[in-house]
């Protein structure tokens, strides 16, 4: 959720970004669609080293983001039991789009669920866009949830 003291449209950090949860919550309510399924539903999120890397600064990074994604992990875990599911939590190191598929690929994943950023045409354009990658190099079906 936004903080007020923020503005609007500005998600809290302290929360990760509103579409992973959106993201998540669409999940959630799949699995509920299918209860004799009973689909195992893992959450990855993805330290992305700096670059040009040094060493020390991508022990550091990767740290201090290992322990941000298990802080946000715990409230999700929480979320899913409070609905009876069960998720799995994972943190992988990488640039997000090729380790969420490389990901999807070696655990045989049938669908990822991944939320869209929202960047302006000309970031997207020079920067790309991580769904759009996931996307277009998985290995499964993707559901991007705006």
């Amino acid at each position: 959720m936004p903080d007020p003291a923020k503005g609007p449209d500005m998600p809290d950090p302290a929360k990760g970004p509103e579409q992973s949860y959106k993201a998540f919550d669409f999940a959630l309510d799949m699995s509920r669609l299918c209860p004799s399924v009973a689909p195992e539903i893992i959450v990855i999120s993805v330290a992305q080293p700096p670059e040009p890397i040094d060493i020390v600064e991508m022990d550091a990074v990767i740290d201090s983001a290992t322990q941000h994604y298990e802080e946000l992990f715990k409230g999700l875990v929480r979320d899913a039991r409070e609905r009876n599911i069960e998720i799995k939590t994972e943190v992988v190191v990488g640039h997000p789009a090729d380790q969420i598929v490389r990901y999807a690929k070696e655990k045989n994943s049938d669908m990822i669920v991944i939320g869209q950023k929202g960047k302006s045409k000309i970031e997207t354009w020079l920067l790309g866009s991580v769904s759009k990658r996931v996307s277009t190099y998985s290995p499964c079906t993707v559901t991007i949830v705006k």
